[in-house]
């Protein structure tokens, strides 16, 4: 059986339509003003894509943020650690990658998707077990998993150790980090460990990474939301 997946919201729909992935039917609430599902209906139509005018209530299910607004697809292509040569390849650049130890809230980890995708970062990779799933993160990703590959691997610790193999360097961010995250040369063969929204990296993890850095802070306030570590770095 074709497994289903549920999109919302304007952004989200509209880049899964100019993306890779399957779409198989576009949902607009009836009545809600069209001025900015152009583009949407636009692609609809070029496709061939069917769209289908629903009523308020079909939204019911969603979460808050859907903007009248729907898209029943098929599933993003699922990538390993193997992939990482090609995804590298494709782009024709340095190997930059982003791996997150434990991110449980949907909305940041849709945010450091969506910071990833725009500052060039190949691929994210997550835990299965201990990281957020989910439409939520779709919808805060702006669309940004339509085009940055997320890798989900059973231990954060082995892929770790598989990209060191693989000649990357791996740093951790942490607040105690050994220097400032600018004294550190990033180019070349990287790749970042962000750790959990309270508890940042596990001891295990941090001991696994090459070098440990920190963002400077001179406030008053003692640590950042991870997505906006995220950006920072």
């Amino acid at each position: 059986m074709r497994e289903v997946n549920w999109l919302h919201g304007l952004n989200p729909v509209k880049e899964a339509l100019r993306g890779k992935r399957k779409v198989l039917e576009v949902y607009l609430q009836r009545g809600k003003s069209e001025g900015s599902k152009r583009e949407v209906l636009s692609l609809c139509a070029s496709l061939g894509i069917k769209t289908s005018y629903v009523d308020r209530s079909f939204f019911s299910s969603f979460p808050k943020g859907h903007q009248g607004i729907a898209a029943r697809t098929g599933s993003l292509r699922s990538y390993s650690l193997h992939d990482l040569e090609e995804i590298t390849t494709e782009r024709g650049a340095s190997p930059l990658y982003l791996l997150l130890d434990g991110i449980v809230d949907p909305r940041n980890l849709g945010a450091i998707i969506r910071t990833a995708e725009a500052a060039g970062i190949h691929a994210v990779i997550t835990e299965k077990r201990r990281t957020a799933t989910g439409e939520t993160v779709a919808k805060t990703s702006a669309g940004a998993l339509e085009y940055l590959p997320l890798i989900r691997v059973p231990n954060i610790k082995h892929a770790i150790k598989f990209m060191k193999e693989e000649g990357v360097t791996v740093f951790g961010a942490e607040a105690d980090g050994e220097r400032d995250y600018w004294s550190f040369d990033l180019r070349g063969p990287v790749a970042l460990v962000l750790g959990s929204e309270g508890k940042g990296l596990r001891e295990t993890v941090r001991k696994a990474c090459d070098y440990t850095l920190r963002i400077p802070l001179l406030g008053r306030v003692g640590s950042l939301n991870v997505a906006v570590a995220a950006g920072v770095l």
